[in-house]
């Protein structure tokens, strides 16, 4: 699978906008304790081929398998390099077979973990798509929420209650001027064309409304950043690059590529500190000097 499924990301949203405890929480010593241990254990194996690459790497947090309508929440033990099986709670979502997501979840005093469905583990990218869900709870507890709150995209969204925007905001992507800007821009990047990639953000810019740029720019820090670790842990391992999104129509995935390619492009040009997370957004978010 190269992309999260649209189910997958509404039911993210879902589980987000609940809100709500759900029946049937239990510490619990289950047979599945057992069948996943070997599974989760790898892991701590994949973080120490992964957490050289960048900080937001360096740390493992939960997974969430869901399997027969029961979410199944383990946590990390760092110490011994294992997972414990915390607490069961049923699926009351429907979680589709393939969903790759992080989310707080609402049963478990909204605590972030990763969740997936049992076929991760045989995937050869499996552990890879764990990682880069490991990187949104790496941003939730590195200021996610602080630079959301800052966001008039995100205050308006919450005025009405929408607490699906990051999947359906209805941005421009259709537009015949964004479409071409935007390829350019992917393009000058990959070059290092310095000067074109300015004037050409500086057009985005000021064609953009501002909460468009705000979603833009949104998308570019938290999804691109883990698409970007994405593609480094997949030269590593010997995996394909993941570059889903990159041809038109464009959608909400393009600022994938788009996040991926602007930070390598931070990175060439600057050789550190590009993914400092909070100021990475603001490099991302900035107004274009021209």
């Amino acid at each position: 699978m190269m992309k999260k499924t649209l189910p997958s990301l509404f039911l993210v949203a879902a589980i987000m906008a609940a809100g709500l405890l759900l029946a049937g929480i239990q510490e619990a010593k289950s047979p599945v304790a057992e069948k996943y241990a070997a599974p989760l254990q790898k892991i701590f194996d994949y973080q120490k081929i992964f957490a050289s690459l960048d900080p937001a790497l360096e740390k493992v947090y939960p997974v969430a398998i869901v399997e027969a309508k029961t979410f199944y929440v383990f946590e990390p033990v760092p110490d011994q390099k294992v997972y414990r099986l915390a607490l069961t709670a049923p699926d009351t979502f429907n979680v589709p077979v393939g969903v790759r997501a992080a989310m707080p979840l609402a049963f478990w005093e909204g605590r972030m973990a990763c969740v997936v469905t049992p076929e991760v583990f045989a995937q050869p990218d499996g552990y890879v798509f764990i990682f880069h869900e490991f990187v949104h709870c790496a941003q939730w507890y590195g200021g996610e929420q602080k630079l959301k709150e800052g966001l008039s995209v995100f205050q308006e969204a919450m005025r009405r209650k929408d607490y699906t925007w990051e999947l359906k905001y209805p941005f421009p992507y259709t537009d015949p001027d964004f479409v071409r800007s935007y390829r350019a821009l992917l393009d000058a990047w990959e070059r290092d064309d310095t000067a074109a990639a300015a004037a050409l953000r500086a057009e985005l810019y000021k064609a953009l409304s501002p909460q468009d740029w705000e979603y833009l720019t949104w998308q570019e820090w938290k999804e691109g950043l883990a698409r970007n670790l994405e593609n480094e842990m997949r030269k590593v391992t010997g995996l394909p690059e993941n570059m889903y999104g990159t041809i038109t129509p464009y959608d909400r995935v393009t600022f994938y590529v788009g996040g991926d390619k602007f930070i390598r492009f931070l990175e060439r040009a600057e050789a550190k500190g590009a993914k400092d997370l909070e100021s990475l957004y603001r490099k991302i978010n900035a107004k274009p000097d021209r």
